[in-house]
């Protein structure tokens, strides 16, 4: 059954105006300016500005402001990152995904996932009901849809699926156009979901590897493109 993780989610996610400038190598007044002009997403506490570590992936992406690679982790000693292309090969790629909408984009992606039965159909209805919100899209016809908190999975290893849709969805993309192509990601643990947000997020900043997801490359060609075997 799929699990949320809510004890901890906010303190794990929330970082300051400091740890923000770290995550994107630039100056604290660049990140408060980028509040103010480019609508970085932030909230305040008492008067200061805390973030969200997967509005700031998706922003990164967005906007193409490439993030450190390490972004998304927690300040925990030995904390180690999630190998995307272990979990590509977990996950799966695959093409000629059905949809004619969001929705039935993201419930035929949904059944495409390493999971039983039940699962499938819990990930579909949480992942439609984000999708109908608007979904994260990265541009260029790729998205990340996921709920704003990520759900964790009795699964035993992270992994992700990359589903080609068979025709083009409107998610409702900043830059206008539809998507054919979804990232999934399940794992055991908020950590490690954000670990490999931040590892997709970082690939995605790859303009090779971006173009062979926009047009729909091979299994083989993609995972080539992260360095490893398919």
């Amino acid at each position: 059954m799929i699990q949320w993780e809510y004890g901890n989610l906010f303190l794990h996610m929330e970082l300051s105006v400091r740890d923000a400038a770290r995550a994107f190598s630039v100056t604290e007044p660049t990140i408060l300016r980028w509040v103010d002009q480019e609508g970085l997403p932030s909230f305040c506490i008492n008067g200061r500005h805390r973030f969200n570590r997967v509005d700031l992936l998706e922003w990164s992406n967005r906007h193409k402001r490439p993030m450190r690679p390490d972004a998304a982790l927690d300040a925990h000693p030995g904390g180690k990152p999630a190998a995307l292309i272990r979990a590509l090969n977990a996950g799966g790629i695959h093409h000629s995904v059905a949809g004619a909408d969001a929705a039935s984009a993201l419930t035929a992606a949904a059944e495409r996932l390493p999971l039983n039965a039940t699962d499938r159909v819990l990930v579909a209805e949480v992942l439609a009901q984000r999708g109908m919100r608007g979904a994260t899209p990265v541009g260029d016809g790729i998205a990340i849809p996921h709920p704003r908190g990520p759900l964790v999975f009795p699964i035993e290893a992270p992994c992700v699926s990359l589903c080609f849709l068979d025709r083009p969805v409107d998610f409702g993309a900043a830059d206008g156009k539809p998507v054919n192509a979804l990232f999934l990601i399940l794992t055991p643990t908020i950590r490690e979901h954000l670990s490999l947000l931040a590892e997709l997020a970082g690939a995605l900043h790859d303009a090779g590897f971006k173009a062979a997801v926009a047009r729909r490359a091979s299994a083989e060609e993609i995972l080539s493109l992260l360095g490893g075997e398919s």
